[in-house]
Protein backbone atom coordinates (compact mmCIF):
# COMPACT_ATOMS: atom_id res chain seq x y z
CA UNK A 1 0.00 0.00 0.00
CA UNK A 2 1.33 3.43 -0.93
CA UNK A 3 -0.02 6.88 -0.24
CA UNK A 4 2.07 9.41 -2.17
CA UNK A 5 1.51 12.98 -1.03
CA UNK A 6 2.66 16.00 -2.98
CA UNK A 7 1.99 19.69 -3.43
CA UNK A 8 3.57 21.19 -0.35
CA UNK A 9 5.83 24.19 -0.47
CA UNK A 10 6.45 27.74 0.67
CA UNK A 11 3.64 30.26 0.32
CA UNK A 12 2.93 33.70 1.71
CA UNK A 13 0.14 34.29 4.17
CA UNK A 14 -3.14 34.66 2.32
CA UNK A 15 -2.01 32.38 -0.47
CA UNK A 16 -3.22 28.99 -1.61
CA UNK A 17 -1.87 25.51 -2.12
CA UNK A 18 -3.39 22.25 -3.29
CA UNK A 19 -2.13 19.00 -1.85
CA UNK A 20 -2.60 15.68 -3.62
CA UNK A 21 -2.35 12.14 -2.34
CA UNK A 22 -2.38 9.27 -4.81
CA UNK A 23 -3.19 5.88 -3.39
CA UNK A 24 -2.25 2.42 -4.62
CA UNK A 25 -2.54 -1.07 -3.23
CA UNK A 26 -6.04 -0.74 -1.78
CA UNK A 27 -9.53 -0.32 -3.19
CA UNK A 28 -9.54 3.47 -2.89
CA UNK A 29 -13.31 3.80 -3.12
CA UNK A 30 -13.82 1.65 -0.03
CA UNK A 31 -11.73 3.83 2.26
CA UNK A 32 -12.42 7.01 4.14
CA UNK A 33 -9.64 9.49 3.48
CA UNK A 34 -8.26 12.26 5.62
CA UNK A 35 -5.55 14.87 5.89
CA UNK A 36 -3.70 15.42 9.14
CA UNK A 37 -0.96 17.85 10.00
CA UNK A 38 1.79 18.06 12.56
CA UNK A 39 3.56 21.27 13.44
CA UNK A 40 6.92 21.26 15.23
CA UNK A 41 6.47 20.41 18.88
CA UNK A 42 2.75 19.72 18.49
CA UNK A 43 0.58 16.65 18.22
CA UNK A 44 -0.74 15.48 14.89
CA UNK A 45 -4.22 16.88 14.26
CA UNK A 46 -6.99 16.14 11.81
CA UNK A 47 -7.65 18.92 9.29
CA UNK A 48 -10.14 17.30 6.93
CA UNK A 49 -11.85 13.99 6.30
CA UNK A 50 -14.05 12.58 3.57
CA UNK A 51 -16.06 9.40 3.58
CA UNK A 52 -16.18 6.91 0.74
CA UNK A 53 -19.50 8.50 -0.16
CA UNK A 54 -18.03 11.99 -0.32
CA UNK A 55 -19.17 13.56 2.95
CA UNK A 56 -16.56 15.95 4.30
CA UNK A 57 -15.82 17.27 7.77
CA UNK A 58 -13.48 19.94 9.06
CA UNK A 59 -12.39 21.32 12.41
CA UNK A 60 -13.21 24.93 13.18
CA UNK A 61 -9.58 25.96 12.60
CA UNK A 62 -9.78 25.32 8.84
CA UNK A 63 -13.50 25.29 8.03
CA UNK A 64 -14.25 27.71 5.22
CA UNK A 65 -10.61 27.81 4.12
CA UNK A 66 -9.77 24.18 3.34
CA UNK A 67 -11.66 21.82 1.03
CA UNK A 68 -11.10 18.08 0.78
CA UNK A 69 -12.17 16.18 -2.32
CA UNK A 70 -11.56 12.82 -3.90
CA UNK A 71 -11.35 11.53 -7.44
CA UNK A 72 -12.10 7.82 -7.52
CA UNK A 73 -11.03 7.52 -11.15
CA UNK A 74 -7.55 8.79 -10.22
CA UNK A 75 -7.33 7.16 -6.76
CA UNK A 76 -6.44 10.58 -5.45
CA UNK A 77 -7.55 12.77 -2.58
CA UNK A 78 -6.96 16.52 -2.63
CA UNK A 79 -6.75 19.27 -0.05
CA UNK A 80 -7.33 22.75 -1.40
CA UNK A 81 -6.01 25.26 1.11
CA UNK A 82 -6.93 28.92 0.75
CA UNK A 83 -6.31 31.99 2.90
CA UNK A 84 -3.32 30.28 4.44
CA UNK A 85 -1.99 31.51 7.76
CA UNK A 86 1.43 31.10 9.37
CA UNK A 87 -0.18 28.77 11.92
CA UNK A 88 -1.01 26.38 9.06
CA UNK A 89 2.70 25.62 8.77
CA UNK A 90 3.16 21.89 9.31
CA UNK A 91 3.89 18.57 7.68
CA UNK A 92 0.67 17.36 6.11
CA UNK A 93 -0.11 13.64 5.97
CA UNK A 94 -2.78 11.78 4.08
CA UNK A 95 -4.55 8.87 5.71
CA UNK A 96 -6.73 6.01 4.53
CA UNK A 97 -8.96 4.15 6.94
CA UNK A 98 -11.47 1.31 6.75
CA UNK A 99 -12.46 -0.62 9.81
CA UNK A 100 -9.29 -1.85 11.48
CA UNK A 101 -7.11 -0.99 8.53
CA UNK A 102 -5.26 2.33 8.44
CA UNK A 103 -2.48 3.60 6.20
CA UNK A 104 -0.39 6.78 6.16
CA UNK A 105 1.46 8.72 3.51
CA UNK A 106 4.96 10.10 3.95
CA UNK A 107 3.98 13.73 4.53
CA UNK A 108 4.50 16.94 2.61
CA UNK A 109 5.77 20.15 4.19
CA UNK A 110 3.71 23.32 4.00
CA UNK A 111 5.38 26.53 5.13
CA UNK A 112 3.39 29.76 5.32
CA UNK A 113 5.42 32.92 5.71
CA UNK A 114 4.04 36.05 7.33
Amino acid sequence: VQLQASGGGLVQAGGSLRLSCTVSGIVFGNYAMAWYRQAPGKQRELVASITSGGSAKYPDSVRGRFTISRDKAKNTVYLQMNSLKPEDTAVYYCNAKRGGFEFWGQGTLVTVSS
